[in-house]
């Protein structure tokens, strides 16, 4: 969806990630949308899918709670003067978009791999023949859109392939029950993997947490 703007492909991803993550329904903002995530460390985050200095100010001059978010779709230096202390900076993230398509990727040897469906996600598993963990990654769909989440590969297990089999898996899965596009914000770390799978980016994003000093609350 190349012609498709920022704020809607936001709009699109928290609409599969409050699924995926099992958090509120998102509100509706003049700025973007507020959703309750309920973890000690995560218990809110305001999205701003094209911040302004006024409004960003706005949310961090009202936020007492450790454990609020900002989502911040703009590079880093552009949006960091604007907050003050307290706020801390996480890894940088990516805004990504993939067209899907139908994929059999084969199971490196000395692996197993298991999928099942819960709650309107499709997870799946790689385990060593031992039954120890070694990836995973999850997806919600939301019409013709799948939001693609926590992929995750142990690090002993880095470098043999299995993040591509879990984003292969999990695109597959996608593009047979009906999606054609898929959206995710990764990492650093991830953009490289997605990138090589055929997914562009198409917006930065800053990720900051309130956690202030004791001398502060």
């Amino acid at each position: 969806m190349p012609d498709t703007g920022v704020s809607e492909l936001v709009r699109m991803w928290i609409d599969g990630w409050v699924v995926s993550r099992g958090s509120s329904d998102p509100v509706d903002e003049p700025w973007g949308w507020t959703i309750d995530v309920g973890q000690p460390g995560h218990v809110a985050r305001h999205v701003l899918p094209e911040p302004s200095e006024a409004a960003v100010r706005k949310i961090v001059a009202g936020t007492t709670a450790p454990g609020t978010w900002l989502k911040l779709f703009a590079e880093d230096r552009a949006v960091l003067p604007w907050v003050g202390p307290g706020w801390r900076r996480d890894s940088p993230g990516f805004l990504m978009t993939c067209r899907l398509a139908p994929d059999l990727p084969e199971v490196p040897a000395g692996y197993t791999l298991t999928s099942w469906t819960r709650g309107g996600v499709e997870r799946v598993l790689v385990r060593t023949r031992a039954g120890h963990f070694a990836a995973r990654g999850q997806i919600a769909q939301v019409g013709a859109t799948v939001v693609v989440d926590q992929v995750e590969t142990a690090t002993e297990h880095r470098r043999k392939g299995l993040g591509s089999l879990v984003m292969r898996t999990l695109q597959s899965a996608a593009y047979e029950a009906g999606a054609r596009t898929g959206l995710l914000v990764g990492t650093p770390e991830g953009r490289a993997l997605y990138s090589s799978l055929g997914w562009a980016v198409r917006s930065p994003m800053t990720s900051l947490w309130y956690e202030p000093s004791d001398a502060a609350r």
